[in-house]
């Protein structure tokens, strides 16, 4: 309290007096006091909410639709105007599906209802929910176990008892009128299956969160693919459907320098220094009013019973572990203590696996626990979704996720932010920007380690397996009932449909790749343009060849004047003539070459296209092209392709962003910056390293990778850093002085040159770069050096200071400046593995043959595969080996290495062991590749192991900037090395890292 006063007023005197009094009636505040209080704070605290809730009930007796049912209500009705007589609800646990179904049944009016759930309990809270509604105009009965109440109007029944043939044939096909199905994802189990196939109701309504089931059965088909409404986790947030979540992703403990992975040690997870941890943080974070309820999920029932007895044999906790071994009535009972408000007997913690991952309903929960590795989004869903459900005197919930070098990690933002594209950029982002990005009230914390952790998982996580890539495909094409385009994954929020392309080339490519059902041949000439509008064109970083593309074959041709127009109406820029002749130039391929003869040359000169023309200021097809735009299928892949890459364009486009052909903070490839800036041709990486001035003078774009790896040349090894957000110190390529002619110009000595700045952070990112803007020199911080070479010598270099034009935003300049090495916490992802030969008798089994108990890893016949990797994987091409235990996990696999090539490590005819993923740098290690373009006479296969070398690099940009070299190691020195270079690097896929000889 302030107080304005003379020093010697009778005020101030007061006030002190006053002070003295109370301070000398204070209590001593001991651990025991506040332990005492605690507990009256808490028995107040259950008072209040009891008299909140009491008063709540009597202001609420009418119940009403909200905003998201009266749409869902409206699209049912639509749909059976239209004849329709099945639908399906997509809706976040906790918002309302139960009453949906409700009101809906109430506009409908049926004589006779059926409900089906799976769970007693869940069937008795659904029939309290219609009798709110309906009140006693309708009988309701229980038809479960023992109790069949066959004569009410309404039957609210488990599927367990009335899929039995006994049950099912009391009632006519026709008997009811509207049956519901809850939690409908699992309408594909023959119980389910068996009932709607047996009833023909005059409408059948489907309800659940999680359509998109984990073992590929196709829920949409069932419901004839009418989605009539859908609102998942965010938009529920947006809604304000469900309370608000605070996340916490915390580390997990490191015991005796081990940190917990995938399959860590029962030990590990179960010792007192960890179970110490979780108790310290779970109760450091807490809950909304003090009185915690929490679910604690454990990866295994083991691990949830020994935390559990250990809890409680802190007399901190009241808890209990329930599995499956459990029955209902269990369940019920510790669910009733768990939300009692008797604290002489609630409990605090349940710990379980998955069985409360779904079907559930716990409203109290008021904290979520995580304490094992991320399976899926849908399960972390599942779990966090436990905890969302609004109820009196709950205000938000509490999720503490404890985070281990966890191969899935990847996979908690994509939960979090509710973003499936699978884009890794799009996922860094997110971390980036924490809680802003978020609906609502929720936050989402992450510790500095944990979110190295997170970062390291997307780095070295293939987002383009086929197993994936095939799942999401089928799971959309059941959602849409047909073959989905690309744009059918923009429009549906699913995975990034150019993963599809990076794959195959073109969507096309894919679709004929994995679709059986889609039967249609197009000539090489078609396939090919398909590719090359796909990588080349239609990657939606440069717009103006893309609405060239489109308005022409819309109109047959296009006015520059209403292009020029169509541009600065949409994007308030105007098109430049260098801009337009290069568009005219790319779209007729002559920007990218290929290898002919062992010479580079344009694509349009090697395979003879030729596409656009412009004459007398329009622009038109030459006829060749014309023929092929008459083959409808080729048509809409390509449309479908442009239609993409405009959408994808308008998503990320921002005026306020946009400096001269690029959007700050989104990312491109080398080539993407080229084709902006006009370049004539794709220049050679070696040409290039970490810039270069464009022939007019005109650009110099620079590319800086922000930490670079330990192996590259000295030479190399440029000290380019941010001193702040507006200023970076930066360094030319070695052998360079003042005076060099390209340092010059970057000094504005030889006219005006725009200096566009390209960042990534490090060479695990890929091979995109952050546009941060255009850099300007202070010629009054320009520095004649030099720097080492391997060999020891001084060369000469310039360092340069540079202002922005545009200080950093605050997010990137974070993201790239924490401070964890990335490339030491990826490579701690997977354990260090001892590389022992050992003489073992092998012998192969099929998969059907393996038992669960034995220590076996997929063998592999790369010598007689006839497909990709990713194929063999997916279709279980492969047999099973026996290995020790420490390699027998998802991680590794084997296959027989056949040759010479690399007889000094690997025998002719060795088997051995390799892991899949091979994390932060791969220089002077052995991988295992495939690529179908690259003939090895060694191996006489599309797979071949050889040693990593990008010792001919010539800047910091790692190996996907210059040649690779594949080396052999080899007593026999007739083997030479194959080398790959960059145009072809990117049809390289990297199949595993060797890790050691398991029999010769």
């Amino acid at each position: 309290m302030k107080v304005s006063a003379r020093d010697s007023s009778s005020i101030v005197l007061k006030v002190i007096n006053e002070f003295q009094n109370d301070f000398d009636l204070g209590k001593k505040v001991t651990d025991a006091y506040i332990s005492d209080y605690e507990e009256i704070y808490k028995k107040q605290l259950l008072v209040y909410k009891k008299s909140e809730i009491e008063l709540s009930k009597g202001l609420n007796k009418v119940i009403t639709p909200n905003s998201m049912q009266i749409e869902a209500l409206e699209n049912l009705e639509n749909l059976r105007l239209k004849n329709k007589d099945k639908a399906l609800i997509i809706s976040a646990t906790g918002t309302g599906k139960t009453y949906l179904a409700a009101f809906d049944a109430k506009s409908f009016n049926p004589n006779k209802l059926l409900f089906v759930v799976h769970r007693r309990n869940i069937a008795k809270k659904a029939m309290t929910t219609f009798q709110s509604i309906f009140g006693n105009s309708k009988s309701m009965g229980l038809y479960s176990g023992q109790q069949r109440e066959l004569e009410s109007d309404f039957i609210f029944s488990t599927v367990q008892t009335i899929s039995k043939s006994n049950h099912l044939e009391q009632f006519a096909t026709s008997y009811f009128d509207y049956i519901i199905f809850d939690e409908s994802h699992r309408s594909s189990a023959d119980s389910y299956l068996k009932v709607i196939n047996y009833f023909k109701p005059r409408f059948l309504l489907g309800m659940t969160a999680t359509p998109d089931r984990m073992d590929g059965n196709d829920i949409y088909g069932l419901f004839d693919h009418n989605i009539a409404y859908e609102i998942r986790l965010n938009k529920a947030m947006e809604e304000n459907m469900l309370i608000p979540f605070h996340y916490y992703g915390v580390t997990d403990l490191t015991l005796n320098g081990e940190v917990l992975e995938n399959e860590s040690d029962f030990k590990l997870l179960t010792a007192d220094e960890r179970v110490h941890k979780i108790m310290s943080k779970i109760q450091f974070y807490g809950s909304d009013n003090g009185v915690t309820r929490g679910l604690i999920f454990c990866s295994t029932t083991s691990e949830a019973k020994e935390l559990s007895l250990k809890f409680n044999e802190s007399n901190k906790f009241r808890t209990i572990a329930l599995t499956g071994d459990n029955s209902e009535i269990e369940r019920t009972d510790a669910i009733e203590l768990l939300e009692s408000d008797d604290l002489a007997v609630k409990l605090d913690y349940i710990f379980t696996v998955d069985i409360f991952n779904e079907g559930i309903d716990i409203p109290k929960i008021n904290q979520v626990v995580m304490i094992r590795p991320t399976q899926s989004a849908i399960v972390f869903i599942q779990q966090l979704g436990r905890g969302l459900r609004k109820t009196d005197g709950k205000h938000y919930l509490t999720v503490i996720d404890f985070i281990g070098n966890y191969k899935n990690n990847y996979l908690i933002p994509i939960a979090l932010y509710g973003d499936t594209s699978y884009n890794k950029d799009k996922i860094r982002k997110l971390i980036s920007e924490g809680s802003r990005l978020l609906p609502g009230e929720s936050t989402i914390n992450f510790d500095e380690i944990t979110k190295e952790k997170i970062y390291a998982s997307i780095d070295a996580t293939n987002m383009q397996l086929l197993a994936d890539l095939k799942k999401d495909y089928n799971g959309l094409k059941s959602r849409l009932g047909r073959v989905p385009m690309m744009m059918d994954f923009l429009e549906n929020e699913n995975r990034e449909p150019y993963l599809f392309v990076e794959y195959a080339k073109s969507y096309f490519n894919f679709v004929s790749k994995v679709d059986k059902s889609f039967e249609v041949e197009l000539s090489a000439k078609a396939i090919k343009l398909l590719e090359l509008f796909s990588k080349e064109i239609n990657n939606s970083k440069r717009i103006e060849e893309s609405i060239i593309l489109k308005e022409t074959i819309q109109s047959g041709s296009l006015k520059l004047i209403k292009f020029k127009q169509i541009v600065e109406e949409s994007y308030k820029y105007s098109v430049s003539p260098e801009t337009i002749e290069s568009c005219v130039d790319n779209i007729n391929f002559e920007f990218v070459r290929e290898k002919k003869n062992n010479k580079l040359v344009t694509v349009r000169e090697i395979y003879d296209f030729n596409i656009l023309k412009k004459e007398n200021a329009v622009f038109i097809f030459h006829e060749q092209f014309e023929v092929f735009l008459e083959n409808k299928i080729f048509k809409s892949f390509l449309l479908d392709s442009i239609d993409y890459s405009i959408s994808s364009f308008n998503k990320e486009y921002k005026f306020e962003d946009w400096i001269d052909g690029f959007q700050l903070y989104r990312k491109y490839s080398r080539k993407d910056v080229f084709r902006i800036l006009n370049f004539s041709e794709n220049p050679v990486a070696q040409n290039v390293g970490g810039y270069l001035v464009s022939v007019d003078n005109k650009n110099c774009p620079i590319f800086v990778n922000y930490h670079k790896e330990d192996d590259i040349s000295e030479s190399t090894k440029y000290e380019d850093k941010f001193l702040s957000p507006k200023e970076f110190d930066w360094m030319s390529k070695s052998n360079r002085k003042i005076n060099s002619k390209d340092v010059q110009s970057i000094l504005g000595k030889n006219g005006n040159i725009r200096l566009p700045l390209f960042i990534k952070k490090n060479n695990d990112e890929g091979t995109d770069f952050y546009f941060m803007g255009n850099v300007n020199p202070q010629l009054n911080n320009v520095e004649q050096s030099s720097m080492n070479t391997d060999g020891g010598r001084k060369v000469s270099v310039v360092k340069i200071r540079f202002d922005l034009e545009k200080p950093v935003s605050a997010s990137i300049y974070r993201y790239l400046h924490e401070n964890i090495d990335l490339k030491m916490m990826a490579s701690s992802i997977v354990k260090p593995i001892a590389s022992d030969v050992r003489q073992l008798k092998i012998e192969l089994e099929e998969p059907e043959k393996i038992s669960e108990s034995l220590h076996t890893i997929p063998f592999f016949n790369f010598y007689a595969a006839a497909g990709t990797f990713s194929e063999m994987q997916d279709e279980k091409d492969y047999k099973y080996i026996s290995v020790p235990e420490k390699y027998a996990t998802d991680e590794y696999f084997a296959c027989q290495i056949k040759g010479e090539s690399m007889n000094r490590i690997i025998p002719n005819g060795s088997i051995c062991i390799f892991r899949k993923n091979v994390i932060g740098s791969r220089n002077g290690k052995i991988i295992l590749f495939e690529n179908r373009d690259v003939y090895d006479p060694d191996f006489n296969s599309a797979f071949t192991v050889k040693t990593y070398s990008s010792e001919k690099i010539s800047d910091e940009f790692g190996w996907q900037h210059t040649a690779i070299s594949l080396k052999p190691n080899s007593y026999d020195s007739c083997f030479q090395d194959i080398v790959v270079n960059e145009d072809n690097s990117n049809e390289i896929k990297v199949i595993g890292e060797f890790v050691t000889v398991l029999s010769i």
